[in-house]
């Protein structure tokens, strides 16, 4: 990639203001000044507006359909955004147990959230019931049988799905495509089929929904179309033999642009399901996480050295692989600008350089060729799009203590989650 580019011009509530980059009234050199690098910061404002346009698509398109955004935790899972998206009115989308534990301590009751995921323990079907969630997703007959005897244990009869695994290719890249028969996530429909079936009488069992998730970072309506369609079907032949379904799960996915991706606006992927499912009289539920959060997060870094190798220029940051994993596991791009212009008449010429972090691995480069000014040790720099998927897959790979997480609200920020200390690292050893 060898285009400069300005993620301003596409990045809500990020602009330039004179010489400098702000979010939403705040200068970005500012929030490092004070909190230090790396930093991820994101936008209150960006979060709410990404939010909103959605919703507000789904009920222009789905009519009379209710739906329900269920924000995928995994995506950013800070307590603050669960807050922020809470009072906007979301639900929830979990595969852990500790998510479950962080929508308890964010306020978020159990009537919101719906329980996906391949892996579920024993103890975490147990919470999870004994916390009244809306919906299981059962990805396998053997987590069904475990549901079962937990919910009969329990005495609390469990709502729920089966995940469907309708065999639609789509997804940005390999690691994130999700609905093939080969990958591990779903169930087969003729294997479905036999489950809902056989549970239609049972007392512990109550089959509320069905569910399916394709990939992620899709930038087509036409997989949407394709499984949502195979989920009408399946609803329809189900409600003939005698079981029928409060609510569809189409999962989430809707992709975002990074850098030159141009995916569909909120309008054309509601404008598809609804399509899909018209006649169908069912409960609408959304999992996105990616398109609510992710260009409402930068991760701020500062360069630490330059130098040359045989004629590449390599751009050495504080911020690295541990702290931003995406470009190392998937080959994402995410466009790295400078956080400020410099002066009249010391403008730095832009040229191709590889910009890196300081761990210990050839892999630790988050971009290669990218045109960047001339930069100097101190200098601020910007990745963008950072809001989804980065903090919460940071490590303490080569003992880095994890960065601070930072939130603006109009003129003024403040740290959600403080940076790591040294000592925090050895805490439990």
């Amino acid at each position: 990639m060898t285009r400069a580019l300005d993620p301003t011009e596409y990045t809500p509530c990020f602009r330039w203001r004179k010489n400098q980059i702000v979010c939403e009234g705040v200068a970005l050199d500012a929030i490092a000044a004070r909190e230090g690098t790396p930093s991820y910061v994101y936008s209150r404002a960006a979060i709410e507006s990404a939010y909103r346009k959605l919703d507000a698509a789904l009920a222009k398109a789905l009519g009379k359909t209710p739906h329900t955004i269920c924000y995928a935790v995994k995506a950013n899972s800070n307590l603050q955004v669960l807050r922020l998206l809470s009072r906007l009115g979301s639900g929830f989308d979990i595969v852990s147990g500790g998510e479950l534990e962080r929508l308890r301590r964010a306020g978020v009751k159990g009537e919101r959230i719906v329980f996906s995921g391949v892996g579920k323990t024993r103890e975490e079907i147990a919470a999870a019931l004994r916390a009244g969630i809306l919906l299981f997703n059962v990805e396998s007959a053997a987590e069904l049988e475990v549901l079962a005897a937990e919910a009969a244990r329990l005495r609390r009869p469990a709502s729920a799905a089966l995940r469907v695994n309708p065999d639609v290719e789509a997804g940005a890249h390999p690691h994130i495509s999700t609905g093939k028969h080969h990958h591990k996530f779903g169930i087969d429909w003729q294997h479905a089929w036999k489950l809902y079936l056989a549970h239609r009488d049972s007392k512990w069992i109550a089959w509320k929904g069905i569910s399916a998730h394709i990939g992620s970072q899709i930038l087509s309506v036409a997989p949407y179309r394709e499984s949502v369609g195979k989920l009408a079907g399946y609803v329809r032949g189900l409600q003939r033999a005698g079981v029928s379904l409060s609510y569809v799960d189409i999962g989430g996915g809707f992709g975002v642009r990074y850098t030159t991706e141009n995916p569909p606006p909120f309008e054309k992927y509601a404008q598809a399901l609804a399509a899909e499912l018209r006649g169908i009289d069912c409960h609408v539920f959304v999992e996105p996480g990616r398109a609510l959060v992710a260009n409402a997060g930068v991760l701020l870094m500062r360069v630490l050295v330059t130098k040359d190798a045989h004629g590449k220029r390599f751009v050495i940051a504080d911020a690295a692989m541990n702290d931003f994993l995406r470009p190392a596991l998937y080959d994402a791009v995410h466009p790295i600008t400078r956080a400020t212009r410099p002066h009249a008449g010391g403008r730095r010429r832009a040229s191709d350089a590889a910009i890196a972090g300081p761990v210990c691995e050839t892999g630790d480069v988050f971009l290669d060729s990218w045109p960047l000014p001339e930069a100097k040790p101190g200098d601020l720099l910007v990745l963008w799009g950072a809001g989804a998927y980065g903090f919460v897959q940071a490590s303490n790979y080569n003992s880095r203590p994890r960065p601070a997480e930072v939130l603006v609200e109009g003129s003024r920020f403040r740290v959600i989650r403080k940076r790591e200390s040294v000592a925090e690292l050895m805490r439990g050893e």
